[in-house]
């Protein structure tokens, strides 16, 4: 294999596939990244089985062929040779020769033929979906992705899929998330993608309305966006009934400007990190919403106009997760339903249904 490419091109294909490489790595081979140079694309791959990123960049490919290179430390090399042309060669030891600037570094490579192909997904079953929408299905969602180990499947996003529509649901038994979109598709299905696979997608993502296509298979699917595609093994498992937790009736509704809510659960919300009661307490009352929070040090206690309607009602939470709830949404105002202090707070837009969060509230002490 012979081939010259731009540095900065090179050094952006490793940083991306790189994220395919596990920490927890029981087959020395899969610390690698694969290189294919052919017709003058040079392709870039990595696996840990579970997720798979290939990467294609344009080079002059002089003498066709393939290596396996130590992904960490080729990926952090090249990063240093971003502004210069970079020359690989391999030689019949399978080394890889890496010339730059009159400078030549030698690498030891793995074994090609012992690295898993990049997976193939064979299925008519996909979605299509803007870049934008794809990059909000997960934001506004994955924040509630459960962390622990107990329910496996409650650590990815649930996207239910029906026809021209698609819901992704993520909870961790404290909040959910539930986010709603447009698609292109004729399919209806129930997916559960990992978190850490979503991440790398959303980077991978613009904010534009570009169409992307995304494969479902049988148990992976497959995110592709033309030079650059991501296959994510599936979660297995039944996911919660989301359904059977979002109450059906409220008894309180609040219509409140999202940003001066933050900004105050910001402030009372600081006592909560140095005293004993992790939890603001909300007082509902006619046009008025108090926030309190106390601790050995002090007590803060905020007020914000709003438009009420309903009976009165006090209910604490945990801050954290109403923040997390309000800070991925653009929107001037947004809607808190309540029933009874011992029942969760659900925060919806003030029209449509592009977003719910669903938060239990803590005992008050």
């Amino acid at each position: 294999m012979l081939v010259v490419c731009q540095g900065i091109e090179l050094s952006e294909a490793f940083l991306r596939v790189s994220k395919a490489i596990s920490n927890k790595i029981a087959n020395p081979i899969l610390e690698g990244i694969k290189i294919s140079a052919e017709d003058n694309i040079l392709t870039l791959s990595a696996t840990d089985t579970e997720l798979s990123i290939e990467k294609k960049i344009k080079a002059d490919v002089k003498v066709e062929g393939e290596t396996v290179v130590p992904g960490k430390f080729i990926t952090e090399f090249v990063k240093k040779l971003a502004s210069t042309e970079i020359e690989l060669e391999v030689n019949d030891k399978n080394q890889l020769l890496i010339r730059y600037d009159g400078n030549e570094s030698i690498i030891q490579c793995y074994n090609p033929a012992e690295y898993p192909g990049f997976r193939k997904l064979k299925t008519d079953e996909y979605f299509g979906i803007t870049q934008r929408d794809f990059k909000n299905l997960v934001s506004k969602s994955i924040f509630s992705v459960a962390l622990d180990d107990s329910r496996p499947v409650l650590k990815g996003v649930l996207f239910d899929i029906n026809n021209n529509n698609i819901i992704s649901v993520a909870l961790d038994g404290y909040r959910l998330a539930k986010v709603n979109k447009k698609i292109i598709s004729n399919i209806t299905k129930s997916i559960v993608i990992p978190q850490r696979s979503l991440n790398e997608v959303s980077k991978m993502l613009e904010d534009s309305d570009e169409i992307i296509n995304v494969y479902i298979d049988n148990n992976a699917i497959m995110i592709d966006n033309g030079d650059t595609k991501i296959i994510s093994r599936l979660l297995e498992g039944d996911f919660i009934n989301y359904k059977q937790i979002i109450p059906a009736n409220y008894e309180t509704f609040v219509i409140v400007n999202k940003n001066q809510l933050e900004d105050a659960l910001e402030r009372v919300s600081l006592l909560t990190k140095v005293g004993q009661n992790n939890f603001v307490k909300f007082e509902i009352t006619e046009n008025n919403v108090y926030l309190t929070s106390n601790s050995e040090i002090g007590n803060i206690k905020e007020n914000i106009t709003a438009t009420t309607s309903g009976k009165d009602i006090a209910i604490a939470f945990n801050p954290r997760f109403l923040l997390e709830a309000l800070r991925v949404n653009s929107n001037e105002f947004v809607k808190m339903c309540f029933n009874k202090s011992i029942n969760p707070c659900v925060i919806v837009p003030t029209e449509g249904d592009e977003f719910l969060y669903l938060i239990l509230p803590v005992r008050m002490v």
